[in-house]
């Protein structure tokens, strides 16, 4: 099960048109944006469930607020969003979401994902409150139709993560990404290991994370 597939598969022509107006960028680069995006907020998530309490966390937000309920009217949703400044619930509060993922590491996010797609650091931050209650939407339809219990869940997001670092691309922004946003490993380190292929950082991240459970 790939959640990283299945949040690029939410992402219609039109809708990527909308957040392109949105935050004044060409559409290419508001898709590639929101990959990095995505993936992101996947190893974040990963991060959090390394510890008992994350994930026990983490289980009780997708109960009580995130369902999948909203992905039936995607488009209204985010809609809403754009016309509103942000969302008027917790299903919907982006930036309460990205508070809890990424706490104050969100511009260090931006600037990275900013800098792999072309967009400046504020149009990302623009799109990551919008983005974020897709994710934790998707994650709580996956868990509830799948049936899965914490410890599946957890097993989830990291495969998706890893897998997330295949595509082209994507390897090099989420060794960059995930080595700045989750302090996995002191820059210099982070800059061998990727200069042999950023996938081997995100390896080594998530591994170390899961590793302490």
């Amino acid at each position: 099960m790939n959640i990283m597939d299945i949040l690029q598969g939410q992402l219609s022509d039109d809708m990527v048109g909308q957040l392109s107006e949105y935050i004044g960028a060409e559409p290419q680069q508001t898709a590639q944006a929101a990959n990095g995006v995505f993936a992101t907020l996947l190893g974040g998530l990963a991060n959090n469930a390394s510890s008992e309490g994350g994930l026990s966390a983490l289980g009780a937000a997708l109960d009580r607020d995130h369902d999948g309920s909203m992905l039936d009217d995607l488009a209204g949703m985010v809609g809403g969003m754009l016309m509103n400044g942000g969302g008027d619930n917790r299903a919907t509060n982006g930036m309460g979401i990205l508070g809890h993922i990424l706490g104050d590491r969100q511009e260090a996010a931006a600037e990275q994902i900013g800098q792999s797609s072309g967009l400046s650091a504020s149009q990302v931050m623009k799109l990551l409150p919008v983005l974020a209650p897709i994710v934790m939407s998707v994650l709580g339809k996956t868990k509830n139709s799948g049936g899965l219990d914490l410890g599946s869940l957890a097993g989830v997001l990291m495969g998706s993560a890893q897998q997330a670092q295949q595509q082209p691309g994507m390897g090099d922004l989420l060794g960059n990404v995930l080595g700045s946003v989750l302090g996995g490993q002191q820059p210099q380190q982070q800059q061998q290991q990727q200069s042999s292929g950023g996938g081997n950082l995100l390896g080594t991240l998530l591994g170390g994370l899961f590793g302490k459970r």
